[in-house]
């Protein structure tokens, strides 16, 4: 096993593309680590850096103790899963798990071991026998790493290793994935671009936005802390609800104005983030995840964080209770929100920007299946202001304890328009 560490490392194609900037990343011995981002983000690139099929433009890869620039991806001791299986058709499963260790010319005892082992331990040994045709995706993807594991490499890359398959199959080997890396206890660097994927699996998740590395850590402290406002859109489903929201004092309150109606700041919010006492006076990006929005009826002693709103629409899951309210006032439409809305579809691009010009902001609450509220109704919801968040409009950085505005924010929605 070994560890994987990027310095600055950078990748410009031919063309003149900058796929990755500057990336700096450690995956420690042993641990999970998950690169998520959007479609085209350069996480990909950045895993064929350090399998050695991409040579990096600028910077360093080691893996171990070793620097692995200048070394061929067979010098580089590590096993590649990809999203499309690459098995040989006309190979049974024990053969195509075997083959590698047959062109390294591993005595026969031995690769019977390693193979037999990395059956038991995927559960395939019943299937060793057969062809790839004969299995399911998700047996041919174990079959995919079980040709991995065979070759006790110093560390695992997974590049969207479910992709190809169906929903069910995606939470099963979700689980299989995670078992099989703790057993072994393998150093992984897996990429997708599925947020679930990457939060149920990684030990550490790194999030990645054209090329840039946006923040480092557990999925907790993704979620409850997230660096900018790329990190909060992206991490969490439904995404986190943002909107413009003026800051001010109400007696010896302080307060987010949202629409009209005044939430008050917890004291214990204001210890936590003494920066946003500069912010007062001022307008800011406020954040509110769906599931820290909650049907009043069913909070036990909720406090004057209510707001009435007429529910524009809703969903019932069965479990929970999605309900849809219109504010007016004005969607967050930074660079990054408008990415992440163009990453989801060309719908949800146009939708957000409709919602900046109409200053009609289209928000998201997950309630419990209890909840009476439905569509074209009044409904009273409690917001947790404790797990509220914010950020600064002009740069989209959050506002904790180190960070002083700008003397001149523009709002986002005027940056939209030229203004």
């Amino acid at each position: 096993m070994a560890e994987i560490v990027l310095q600055n490392v950078s990748k410009v194609f031919g063309d003149g593309t900058r796929a990755v900037s500057s990336l700096n990343l450690e995956v420690a011995d042993g641990e999970f680590m998950v690169l998520v981002g959007p479609s085209g983000c350069g996480k990909t690139t950045a895993l064929r850096m350090v399998a050695g099929l991409e040579d990096a433009t600028d910077g360093t890869i080691r893996i171990g103790d070793r620097i692995v620039n200048d070394r061929s991806p067979g010098e580089r001791d590590v096993a590649m899963v990809f999203q499309n299986y690459a098995l040989y058709p006309h190979l049974t499963v024990y053969q195509n798990i075997a083959l590698s260790l047959r062109i390294r010319h591993v005595p026969r005892n031995e690769m019977n071991q390693r193979v037999t082992e990395a059956a038991r331990i995927l559960g395939i040994e019943e299937l060793l026998k057969r062809r790839p045709k004969e299995l399911s995706g998700g047996q041919r993807q174990r079959v995919a790493m079980g040709r991995a594991i065979v070759r006790h490499p110093r560390a695992f890359l997974m590049d969207e290793p479910l992709s190809n398959l169906d929903a069910k199959l995606r939470v099963q080997m979700r689980a299989e994935i995670s078992r099989i890396q703790r057993s072994l206890g393998v150093t992984t660097l897996y990429v997708t671009h599925d947020q679930t994927e990457a939060m149920t699996l990684g030990q550490k998740v790194a999030v990645i936005q054209k090329g840039v590395l946006q923040q480092v850590g557990t999925p907790q402290e993704l979620y409850r802390r997230p660096r900018n406002t790329f990190v909060a859109g992206f991490i969490g489903s439904p995404a986190m609800n943002m909107v413009e929201a003026p800051l001010a004092r109400d007696g010896d309150d302080i307060v987010i104005d949202l629409a009209g109606h005044h939430l008050r700041v917890p004291d214990e919010v204001l210890t936590a983030r003494p920066a946003l006492m500069t912010y007062v006076g001022r307008t800011l990006a406020f954040g509110i995840r769906p599931e820290d929005i909650e049907d009043a009826a069913l909070v036990a002693g909720a406090d004057g964080s209510i707001v009435h709103l007429q529910v524009a629409d809703h969903e019932d899951m069965g479990s929970e209770l999605l309900l849809y309210f219109d504010l007016e006032a004005s969607p967050v439409l930074t660079q990054d929100m408008q990415s992440l809305a163009a990453d989801r579809g060309a719908d949800e691009l146009r939708s957000l920007e409709e919602q900046a010009r109409n200053r009609q902001a289209r928000i998201v609450a997950r309630v419990g299946s209890r909840s009476q509220a439905r569509s074209g109704e009044m409904a009273a919801v409690h917001v947790d202001m404790r797990n509220a968040h914010f950020f600064d409009l002009a740069t989209g950085e959050a506002i904790y304890g180190d960070h002083v505005p700008l003397e001149s924010t523009v709002s986002a929605a005027g940056r939209a328009e030229g203004r």
